[in-house]
C-alpha cells in the first residue's frame, strides 16, 4: 500500500508530459502561414534561443559554485547531506527545461495563431491556448514528476534503509536534501524572470518611444529595428520567465507543507506518512483535473466572449479539483491529527484546500476587475489621460495601489480561517489546494503572449486587418490574464512563504519571533527594505537598457536610408543582442541580494533576526508585487482602450490622439512594473524563505531544536505510576530503541478540578539520570515530544488524560509549557521542568 501510493505521484506527472507531448505535436501540424511570416516567426524563435544560450552560459557557473557550496554545507550538520548539491542541480535543470518547454511551444504556436485568425476568432483562440496549455502541463507535470520521483529515492535512502522513524530525524533529512530541489528550481526562477523582464521591457520601451512616439508608426511595424527584439522578449519573460517562475512556486508550495506534514504523528494506513505525502497527491491531481478543465476553453464564432471561455476551463478545473480533494482527504488522511499542540481533522483539512482555492480564484477575479479594459479602475486611467502624461501617470500609481486593498483582505482571511481549520498545515494545505490547478492557470497566462506575437506577426507581416482585429481581441484578453496570473502568483508566493516560514522556525529551534528585540526590530525593518531595493535595482536595469535600445533604434534611422519606405531592412540583430547583453548582465544583482541577505543574515544574528527579516520582506513584497503588477496592466490597457476609440467629455479619441499618447507615456512607466520587479516579487519572497530552511540546521539554536513529534506510544512516554491525587508519583520514561527508565521524582505537584479532571502538574526530574540512556538524542539536544499518561479520575487503573511534554537536557532547569487533551478538548496546561 505504501509504495503504490508513493509511485502515482510520478506516474500522474509521466502522464501529463504524455498528453503535453501530443498537444505540443498538435500545434506544429498547424499551418504557419507564408513565407514572410515563417521568416519573421524563425527571427524570434532565434532571438529567444540565443537569449536563453546566454542566459544558461552564466547560470551554469552558478549552480556549479552553488552545488560546491552546498555540498559542504550537506556535511556540517546531521540532518543534512551532501546529496542536498544533487537535488539542487536537478531542480535547477528541471526550471529551466520548464521555462524552454514555454518558450519553444510559444515561438511554434505565435505564427500559427496568427494563420489561424486569418480563418476565425474560434481557431485562432484554440491554437493560441493549447500553445499554453503545453506550457502550463509541463510545468505542473516535471513538478510532480521530479518531486514525486526524488521523494521516493531520499525516502528509501534515508528513513527505509536505516529503520528510523518518518516523525524523526531521517525524515527530517530527507526533506532537507528535497529542499535542495526547490533552492535550485526558486534560483533559475528568480534569474529567468529578472532577467527576462529586463529583457523585454528594454525592447519594448525602446520600440515604443521611438517608433511609436517619435516616428509614430505602429508598435509591431516591421521597420522598426526594435520589434523583433519586442517579440523575443514576450517569449523569454512573459513565457520562459514565467514557466520558471511558477514551476518554483510550484514545488516550493508542495515543499512547505510535506515539512510541516512530518510534524504529524499520523495513524494512516500508509506507514505514517499520509499527512507528507498528500500535498504531492493533491498536486497530481490538481493536473489531471486541469487537462480536464482545458477542453472546456472553446468559443463557436467571432462573437464569441474569449475571457469567459477561459473563466469557465479555469472554474472548472477548480471545481473538479475540490470535489476531488474531499474524497482523497477522507481516505489519505486520518481522522484525527495535530501539529505543534494544534487538533484538526481530515475534513479540516479538505475546507483548507477549498479555501486555499476560493482565495486564488478570488484574488484573480479582483485582479481581473483592477486591470481590464471597460471596468471602473482602467477607465479612471483613460479619463485622465486627456489632461495630460502627468495626470495619467497619477492615476495608474492610484489605481496600482488601490488594488492592494481587498487583495490583502481576502489573503489575510484565508490564513486565519485556513489556520483556524488545520493549523499551520492547514495554511500550506490551503496553499498548496491554491497551487493545484497551476497547470490550468500557467496555460491561461502563457496565451496572453503568444496573442501578442500573433498580432506582431500579423502586422509586420501586413497581413488585412481583420487578421489583426481578432489577434488584437486575443492580446487584451491576455493582457488581462497576464495580470491575473501574477496575481495568483503573488497570493501563492504570501501563503507558500508563510508555511516555508513555520518550517523555518520548527527547525531552526525558536518558538516564536519576538519583535520587543532591537536585533529581531532591526531584521523586520531590513526585510522591509528589501524588495524596494530589488524594484529599484530591477526597473534601473530597464532605463539603462531601453536607453541603449534607443540610441540604437534612433541610429538605424538616421544612418540606413530607406527603412520608412520599405526599402531597406533594419539590423534586428543589433537590437536583439543589446536586450541579450543587458538582461545577463543586470540580472544578477537583484539576484545576489535574495541569495546572500538570508545567509548573512542567519549567520550573523541568528535565526530569529532572520525569522524578523523574512516576515519583513513577505508583507513589504506582496504589497509591491500586487501594487506594480496591477498598476502596470491597467496603464497597458487603459493604452489599448484607445484603439477602439474612447469617450471623454463627450469626445471620442482614438490612436495618435493627445490623450492616447499620455497613455502610451503611462504604459511604458508601467511595463518594467508588471512584468519586471512586479511578478518577480513572489520569486524573492519564496527564495530568501528556501534559503532559510535550507540553512536552518545549520544556525539552530542549539540547545532547543525542535523534533515536532505527535503522541504515540514509540515516542518518549512518561507515565505516572500512582493516582493523580497523591503528591509523589514515580515516573517512567520509555526512548525508541533505549527502553524504558525508571526516573526519580524530586518534586511534584499535582492539582485537581472539581470534577476530577487534572488542573495543574509540575514535576521537577533529575536530569542525573538522563545521562547516558539517550545518547544520540539527549547528546544533540533534542526536544521530545511525548505523551503523558495521567491515571483516570473516574476508573482507577485505566488512563485517559493525553498531552505533550518537551524534555531535554541542558545547562540550566528549563520548564515547557505542555496543553493537555482528552477528546480534543483542552484539559490544562502541564509544566514539566527538568532539574540541573
Amino acid at each position: 500500500m505504501i509504495d503504490s501510493i508513493l509511485y502515482v505521484v510520478p506516474a500522474m506527472g509521466i502522464l501529463g508530459l504524455a498528453i503535453m507531448f501530443l498537444k505540443s505535436s498538435w500545434v506544429e501540424k498547424q499551418d504557419a502561414g507564408e513565407e514572410k511570416m515563417k521568416d519573421l516567426a524563425g527571427y524570434i524563435a532565434s532571438g529567444a534561443m540565443a537569449f536563453l544560450k546566454a542566459e544558461w552560459k552564466i547560470l551554469g557557473y552558478f549552480a556549479v559554485i552553488a552545488m560546491l557550496l552546498l555540498a559542504w554545507l550537506g556535511t556540517q550538520t546531521h540532518n543534512s547531506s551532501p546529496v542536498i548539491a544533487i537535488a539542487f542541480l536537478i531542480g535547477a535543470v528541471f526550471s529551466a527545461t520548464a521555462g524552454y518547454i514555454g518558450m519553444r511551444i510559444a515561438t511554434k504556436a505565435n505564427v500559427r495563431t496568427t494563420q489561424a485568425a486569418r480563418t476565425s476568432l474560434a481557431q485562432a483562440l484554440k491554437v493560441s491556448f493549447t500553445g499554453g496549455s503545453v506550457m502550463g502541463i509541463g510545468v505542473a507535470s516535471l513538478a510532480v514528476l521530479g518531486l514525486g520521483g526524488l521523494f521516493i529515492v531520499f525516502y528509501y535512502i534515508y528513513v527505509i534503509s536505516t529503520g528510523g522513524e518518518v516523525n524523526g530525524d531521517a525524515m527530517a533529512t530527507a526533506l532537507e536534501v528535497l529542499a535542495g530541489f526547490s533552492l535550485g528550481a526558486e534560483s533559475i526562477a528568480l534569474f529567468a524572470r529578472v532577467g527576462g523582464g529586463i529583457y523585454t521591457k528594454a525592447a519594448d520601451v525602446g520600440a515604443d518611444l521611438v517608433g511609436k512616439v517619435e516616428a509614430g508608426i505602429p508598435e509591431d511595424d516591421v521597420r522598426n529595428p526594435a520589434t523583433i527584439a519586442d517579440n523575443v522578449g514576450d517569449n523569454v519573460g512573459d513565457v520562459a520567465g514565467m514557466g520558471a517562475d511558477l514551476f518554483g512556486s510550484y514545488v516550493a508550495t508542495i515543499l512547505a507543507t510535506m515539512v510541516l506534514g512530518r510534524e504529524i504523528v499520523s495513524d494512516d494506513n500508509f506507514g505514517g506518512i499520509a499527512p507528507v505525502i498528500f500535498p504531492m497527491i493533491l498536486a497530481g491531481i490538481g493536473l489531471i483535473f486541469s487537462i480536464i478543465g482545458m477542453q472546456f476553453v472553446r468559443i463557436n464564432d467571432d462573437k464569441g466572449n474569449v475571457q469567459k471561455a477561459l473563466n469557465i476551463g479555469n472554474w472548472g478545473s477548480i471545481v473538479l479539483t475540490a470535489i476531488a480533494s474531499y474524497f482523497l482527504a477522507v481516505n489519505i488522511l486520518p481522522e484525527s491529527m495535530e501539529i505543534r499542540g494544534y487538533s484538526f481533522t481530515n475534513l479540516h483539512v479538505f475546507y483548507s484546500i477549498a479555501l486555499g482555492l476560493v482565495v486564488g480564484a478570488l484574488m484573480s477575479l479582483i485582479t481581473e476587475y483592477y486591470t481590464s479594459m471597460g471596468k471602473r479602475p482602467v477607465n479612471s486611467i483613460v479619463k485622465q489621460s486627456a489632461t495630460g502624461h502627468a495626470t495619467n501617470i497619477i492615476g495608474g500609481l492610484s489605481v496600482g495601489m488601490e488594488s492592494t486593498v481587498f487583495p490583502i483582505i481576502v489573503l489575510a482571511a484565508g490564513i486565519y480561517g485556513s489556520y483556524e481549520l488545520a493549523g499551520l498545515y492547514g495554511v500550506g494545505i490551503a496553499a498548496a489546494g491554491m497551487m493545484a490547478t497551476t497547470a490550468m492557470q500557467l496555460a491561461i497566462d502563457a496565451f496572453g503572449p503568444i496573442a501578442d506575437n500573433a498580432g506582431g506577426i500579423a502586422e509586420m507581416s501586413q497581413l488585412p486587418e481583420s487578421v489583426r482585429h481578432r489577434t488584437d481581441i486575443l492580446d487584451a484578453v491576455g493582457n488581462t490574464t497576464a495580470a491575473t496570473g501574477k496575481g495568483f502568483a503573488i497570493a501563492s508566493a504570501a501563503l507558500t512563504s508563510l508555511a516555508l516560514f513555520a518550517a523555518f522556525v520548527g527547525v531552526a529551534g525558536i518558538d516564536a519571533i519576538n519583535i520587543y528585540k532591537a536585533d529581531v526590530l532591526a531584521g523586520l525593518f531590513i526585510g522591509g527594505m528589501i524588495p524596494f531595493i530589488f524594484s529599484s535595482l530591477a526597473i534601473a536595469a530597464v532605463g539603462r537598457a531601453a536607453m541603449d535600445m534607443v540610441n540604437e533604434v534612433r541610429r538605424q534611422f538616421r544612418e540606413i536610408p530607406g527603412i520608412m519606405e520599405y526599402k531597406a531592412k533594419p539590423e534586428y540583430e543589433r537590437c536583439v543582442e543589446i536586450s541579450t547583453k543587458a538582461s545577463i548582465r543586470e540580472m544578477i544583482a537583484p539576484g545576489a541580494i535574495a541569495l546572500v541577505v538570508p545567509i548573512i543574515i542567519g549567520y550573523a544574528f541568528g535565526p530569529e533576526v532572520l525569522g524578523g527579516t523574512l516576515a519583513g520582506v513577505t508583507v513589504s513584497g506582496v504589497l509591491m508585487g500586487m501594487f506594480q503588477s496591477n498598476a502596470g496592466g491597467a496603464w497597458d490597457n487603459a493604452k489599448k482602450s484607445f484603439e477602439k476609440g474612447v469617450e471623454i467629455n463627450g469626445q471620442v479619441y482614438y490612436k495618435k490622439s493627445e490623450p492616447h499618447k499620455a497613455s502610451v507615456t503611462g504604459d511604458t512607466v508601467g511595463d518594467p512594473f508588471k512584468d519586471t520587479s512586479g511578478p518577480s516579487m513572489n520569486i524573492l519572497i519564496k527564495l530568501m524563505s528556501i534559503v532559510s530552511l535550507v540553512i536552518a540546521p545549520h544556525i539552530a539554536v542549539k540547545d532547543h531544536v525542535h523534533e515536532s513529534v505527535d503522541m504515540t506510544e514509540s515516542s518518549l512516554r512518561l507515565e505516572a505510576t500512582a493516582p493523580a491525587d497523591q503528591p509523589h508519583p514515580d515516573a517512567i520514561v520509555h526512548i525508541p530503541n533505549l527502553g524504558s527508565f525508571s526516573i526519580p521524582v524530586k518534586n511534584a505537584l499535582i492539582e485537581q478540578n472539581e470534577d476530577g479532571t487534572l488542573k495543574k502538574c509540575e514535576i521537577f526530574l533529575d536530569s542525573e539520570v538522563l545521562k547516558g540512556a539517550t545518547e544520540r538524542d539527549i547528546a544533540e539536544k533534542v526536544i521530545f515530544i511525548a505523551r503523558v499518561l495521567v491515571p483516570s479520575a473516574e476508573e482507577p487503573g485505566k488512563t485517559d488524560m493525553k498531552g505533550l511534554i518537551s524534555i531535554y537536557k541542558g545547562k540550566d532547569p528549563v520548564s515547557a509549557k505542555v496543553s493537555t487533551r482528552y477528546d480534543g478538548a483542552i484539559l490544562h496546561e502541564t509544566h514539566i521542568t527538568v532539574a540541573d
